[in-house]
């Protein structure tokens, strides 16, 4: 999808049926957003009705939303030592990848997991095989979508939290999957990368361009931080009113080497309006 203006948006909910996240994002001064496309908390999805996956389609060309992403579930854990739990994980992976291209969405945003109990190493080797049996048999010719690996906040083995883990990962299934990387700012901040001073952030870009590349980020989580710098205490707070700060978000969406990728809060919904407060908050510092 060509992108003629900067891609805002933020993550929505789905009542009602996941296409009218695009009424919400209309709503919210969105142009882009995310959505789960089944419950977060449970293995059970129902399949996608081609009549709503039709409705979201001609709903986002007749506003110009684009590209969408969908978040994996939080039961998803491809690299743990528990057989069963792996299995699970699989086959719900599996289901996220047929829902997204079902839906249409261009980017599918996943956590690798947790590898305790095992090395590093071991953890990623699970993580890669999971996904390329998640994936076997499914035609990605001619799709317009990515499989994202997201950074994490740095939790004791959680894979993901350095950005070499993230790149290790990314690099083992190329051949397999058409794959890239969302990089969320409140894990990158909390994992212990400096992104609120101006050295700090470029030495962070710099990581960044060592490890994953500046074209294989397709999306950024947009999140503010309650928590530290290198706390790794994953909680987002409201755009310009963390830990980060809003200045950090304006340096970032002035990147040109991120022009091609697009901004997405995941950030707190306190109050009716706080979606459309933080797409605004983004939007603001986009333009200044």
């Amino acid at each position: 999808m060509a992108q003629a203006k900067k891609r805002i948006g933020v993550h929505l909910g789905t009542s009602g049926g996941c296409w009218t996240a695009v009424n919400r994002a209309v709503e919210a001064g969105a142009n882009t957003f995310q959505f789960f496309s089944s419950s977060p908390r449970t293995w059970k999805a129902n399949a996608v009705k081609p009549e709503e996956a039709a409705k979201m389609r001609e709903l986002r060309a007749a506003n110009d939303i684009g590209p969408v992403a969908i978040h994996a579930s939080y039961l998803i854990n491809l690299c743990s030592q528990t057989e069963t739990v792996r299995i699970n994980s699989t086959a719900a992976f599996r289901g996220e990848v047929e829902r997204a291209l079902a839906w249409g969405a261009e980017y599918l945003v996943l956590h690798p997991g947790s590898w305790k109990g095992l090395t590093r190493d071991e953890g990623l080797r699970l993580a890669a095989a999971s996904i390329v049996e998640a994936v076997d048999g499914i035609d990605f010719t001619g799709k317009d979508f990515r499989i994202l690996i997201e950074n994490t906040a740095g939790a004791e083995f959680s894979l993901g939290g350095k950005l070499e883990q993230v790149a290790e990962l990314v690099e083992t299934l190329k051949p397999c999957a058409p794959v890239g990387v969302c990089l969320d700012t409140c894990h990158v901040h909390v994992a212990g990368y400096d992104i609120v001073t101006p050295e700090g952030y470029a030495e962070t870009m710099q990581t960044v361009e060592q490890t994953i590349g500046f074209e294989a980020v397709k999306v950024w989580h947009c999140n503010d931080a309650k928590a530290a710098m290198g706390s790794k205490l994953d909680r987002h707070e409201h755009i310009g009113e963390g830990t980060i700060g809003a200045e950090a978000f304006r340096r970032l969406l002035h990147d040109q080497r991120f022009a091609g990728a697009v901004f997405i809060a995941e950030t707190p919904v306190d109050a009716p309006g706080d979606e459309a407060r933080n797409v605004g908050v983004l939007r603001t510092l986009a333009a200044g």
